[in-house]
């Protein structure tokens, strides 16, 4: 179990309350049950009633109290049919949902059934039969290459006075085919990076008097909560995503399918009050809502990808979630990415300490300026060379890019074709299959959404003409 805050925001789902008891359905009752229930199936979920006889009896789980954050676990105590599996391709599936302790019956012995969306409205996921095991995967890449002893390192370096250069253990041997691909920094951008952040260091004074200024108060876990069901909500997608808060990531928050679900994890001290819904925009309205449209698409396997001559999804992707994540603020200063991408390059020149030295010029915060570092040095053991994982340089890429072609791309399409680079926007929307498909609520009106790119452009003190200096044709 992940020991964090976690649970399904669906507003169907019944409370977590003690164990439901069963009740003899009387006669004049049946004909409201089988109504509620046909209503229940047009909006893709099925009632209790409906469901096969095999399926009532099998015990589906038991509760177990476990010490910490985490406050309730749950086991399949019993084997399903051969091909089942708890997410299905059929109207309804018992799922996984344990909550924060706020929430959580302290009493309770049990927890009650939470109803899902039909999986097919979900991006894909393999099902295996009962005599075909499932793979067996490595750790995420984000997960694996977080070093297991970075708290232990974090106190001998801060004790020393940020003189000592950690030296990173890993769970497991790091694929060299990864540290390769992504061990040379670029400095195509480094002139925009530093403007931005001066830029903003200009106008706060500081880094953290913008962090306040601009991303408001810490927010509580049930304000958390309450804001991402409101979020959920307006992009429609209740009830689809497992949300998880911790207080362990390295980035702002996180979006991957675990456990057979589409998983959020977000970072607790990035959850400020006018930043989250930009978060969410970032994860939920861009990474999710494209991945749901991706697997629509005859493109969405890597044998597809092949056929049709994709490129690479990044750095659109990335981009693409970053510019939806400082979207209607009166001053989308593009620091994270901007930092992100100087400290990458300054990781591929300097050892950690002069690193960590180097970036308070922009950062005064030691805590903030360690986990920037560590981000710029994963993957590495001994930190005290010179060396970088540079895929955090992703984001100011994909941001320019998308700004120096602004004007030309159908960003609904690009919305709606799935995880696509925008340069395969042209060609792919003649074959696209568009019925289903989702577009974030606020890019529904591309006009509004344009000028807010063009609002971006502005305040990073960003030209079209420097932008097509930079990105020629």
């Amino acid at each position: 179990c992940f020991l964090a805050s976690e649970m399904v925001l669906d507003p169907g789902a019944q409370d977590l309350a003690g164990p439901q008891k069963s009740k003899r359905a009387d006669p004049p009752k049946v004909l409201k049950k089988v109504a509620e229930r046909k209503s229940g199936e047009r909006n893709g979920i099925r009632s209790h009633s409906s469901l096969a006889p095999t399926q009532l009896e099998a015990p589906l789980r038991t509760v177990s109290q476990v010490p910490g954050p985490l406050t309730c676990s749950f086991k399949v105590s019993k084997m399903l049919g051969a091909g089942t599996s708890l997410v299905s391709n059929g109207h309804c599936s018992w799922m996984r949902r344990s909550e924060s302790s706020y929430s959580v019956n302290s009493t309770g012995s049990d927890c009650s059934r939470a109803r899902i969306r039909n999986a097919t409205s979900l991006p894909h996921i393999a099902r295996y039969s009962a005599r075909e095991p499932p793979p067996v995967k490595s750790p995420c890449l984000l997960v694996a290459l977080r070093p297991i002893n970075v708290d232990k390192e974090k106190e001998i370096f801060f004790q020393s006075k940020y003189t000592y250069n950690p030296q990173f253990e890993y769970s497991e041997p790091l694929s060299s085919s990864i540290m390769s691909k992504y061990s040379i920094a670029s400095d195509r951008f480094i002139e925009q990076a530093i403007r931005i952040m001066k830029s903003v260091v200009q106008m706060y004074g500081s880094y953290e008097n913008f962090e306040v200024a601009t991303g408001g108060a810490m927010l509580s876990k049930s304000k958390i909560w309450t804001c991402i069901r409101s979020y959920m909500r307006k992009e429609g997608c209740s009830g689809e995503v497992v949300v998880r808060l911790s207080e362990d990531l390295l980035s702002q928050a996180v979006m991957m399918v675990e456990n057979c679900r589409p998983t959020l994890t977000i970072n607790l001290a990035g959850a400020r009050q006018y930043w989250l819904e930009g978060m969410l925009r970032h994860e939920i309205g861009t990474h999710y809502i494209r991945g749901v449209n991706n697997s629509h698409q005859p493109w969405h396997s890597a044998a597809g990808r092949k056929l049709y001559g994709l490129k690479p999804a990044n750095p659109t992707e990335e981009g693409l979630a970053s510019l939806n994540s400082v979207l209607y603020r009166k001053y989308p200063f593009l620091w994270r990415a901007a930092l992100l991408y100087y400290t990458v390059f300054q990781a591929s020149r300097m050892p950690f300490c002069q690193l960590f030295e180097d970036i308070a010029k922009f950062v005064e915060d030691p805590n903030t300026r360690w986990e920037y570092c560590v981000r710029a040095k994963r993957g590495q053991a001994d930190t005290s060379q010179p060396g970088c994982f540079s895929k955090d340089q992703v984001y100011l890429d994909g941001v320019l890019l998308l700004l120096r072609y602004r004007k030309s791309i159908d960003f609904k399409m690009l919305a709606a074709l799935g995880k696509v680079s925008f340069e395969d926007v042209e060609h792919l929307k003649k074959i696209a299959i568009l019925q289903n498909t989702r577009i974030p609520h606020f890019m529904r009106d591309q006009s509004r959404y344009l000028d807010q790119l063009h609002h971006i452009t502005a305040v990073n003190g960003l030209t079209d003409e420097e932008l097509l200096k930079l990105i020629p044709k």
